[in-house]
């Protein structure tokens, strides 16, 4: 096992995936904001002309992009051994860990997602960009926020452009891609297809024992279907097979797509508006005497918040959420004292070991869970209110 290389203002620990050009570590940023970041590892040695220029195409794209749905580039560095990519840390892991540990989400979840895919997807649309990777393994969880990773095949493609390189994965991948024939920025839209599909299923449509085998259904001309038994809305399926249509010429076109009923981006919920209910929800368990519970809520709550500052463009509203970010930390803070208080008390009144025990079992991971979340939510506002200040300075 290698250890991982040494970066001047970073600390860089576990690792946390690698692929044929590029290694992902976790870090943290050295100094007092102890910033966690994920950093991309290439080596020079390993790029070749092709993927040379397809690492130039990602920084040039991320370093364009700042959107709430895609994965931010803060900053990129090399030395003589390899070029650096810092990148927004991500701590839910990715789609594809977080369907297979619930096999299946139900169609609410999946189209909250979806519509948060979608939103990205929209935004690159309209600056030409085509992902050409999309799958669950390039989509990151920051809370419930979905984010689109792995820029690493990413093109600027017009419309009217088209390609004939092979990019992506064979799963995921178009038919006209798999089948050597040119193909435009519609593959994207088969491998939302494909997403989609495995989050409500389990699966993916194609999934083989081979790639042999998974070719050749991908070249059948039977028409995609939903496996038997399947129980999702009329609008859910109506997607899923224009989404799955082998012939692009007929599959859904991005309009189409983004004003879909099953997407409808026009009446997506808000960063803020979902931080809103979760508080809500958090003051009702919080009158109620549930402070594991009311905490756990107030930084699900955060998770929303802290973007919803960062990509706010105006002055006085970002004022306004700061000042209601600062009073849900407190009160957060306040939760996180009280809960480890009440803990240490249920210990100290259980009358027998087999007591202690039973306490351990029901409310120790609740409250380590709800610790850990109020940790990361806070660290997170505060390096954003160290941002926003700085930011304040230089103006």
């Amino acid at each position: 096992i290698f250890a991982p290389p040494k970066l001047r203002d970073f600390i860089l620990t576990e690792r946390l995936g690698s692929g044929t050009y590029a290694t992902v570590y976790k870090a943290y940023r050295k100094g007092d904001s102890r910033e966690v970041v994920a950093v991309k590892v290439v080596g020079k040695k390993t790029l070749n002309k092709a993927s040379t220029e397809n690492l130039l195409t990602e920084i040039e794209i991320l370093k364009t992009v700042c959107h709430p749905h895609i994965v931010q580039l803060k900053d990129f560095l090399w030395d003589a051994e390899n070029i650096y990519l810092i990148l927004e840390w991500c701590s839910g892991g990715d789609l594809s860990c977080f369907i297979r540990s619930r096999r299946i989400l139900p169609e609410g979840v999946a189209r909250r997602f979806l519509q948060q895919i979608a939103c990205a997807l929209q935004f690159l649309h309209e600056r030409n960009i085509s992902h050409l990777d999309l799958k669950p393994q390039n989509i990151l969880l920051s809370g419930s926020v979905l984010k689109l990773a792995d820029f690493g095949f990413a093109q600027y493609m017009s419309p009217w452009d088209e390609k004939s390189i092979l990019r992506g994965s064979p799963l995921y991948m178009a038919p006209e891609m798999v089948c050597h024939r040119q193909y435009d920025s519609r593959v994207d839209l088969w491998s939302v297809g494909v997403i989609l599909y495995e989050a409500l299923f389990g699966r993916a449509p194609f999934a083989s024992r081979s790639y042999a085998e998974l070719e050749e259904k991908i070249r059948s001309k039977q028409a995609i279907e939903l496996p038997p038994g399947a129980r999702v809305s009329k609008d859910c399926r109506d997607l899923l097979l224009r989404l799955l249509e082998r012939n692009p010429d007929t599959r859904i076109t991005f309009a189409e797509f983004f004003t879909h009923p099953f997407v409808d981006l026009e009446h997506m919920p808000s960063a803020e508006s979902l931080a809103k209910a979760l508080v809500l929800q958090a003051v009702q368990k919080d009158e109620q005497g549930d402070r594991p519970a009311a905490l756990s809520l107030y930084c699900s709550a955060l998770e929303h918040f802290v973007p919803a500052i960062h990509y706010e463009t105006d002055r006085q509203r970002k004022d306004a959420l700061r000042q209601k970010v600062s009073q849900y930390v407190s009160r957060a803070e306040e939760l996180k004292a009280l809960v480890a208080s009440d803990n240490r008390l249920s210990f100290e009144e259980a009358r027998t070991s087999r007591d202690v025990l039973r306490e351990m079992s029901r409310d120790q991971p609740r409250l380590l869970a709800a610790l850990k979340m109020a940790s990361t939510a806070v660290a997170k506002v505060r390096r954003d209110y160290c941002f926003g200040k700085k930011k304040k300075l230089a103006g």
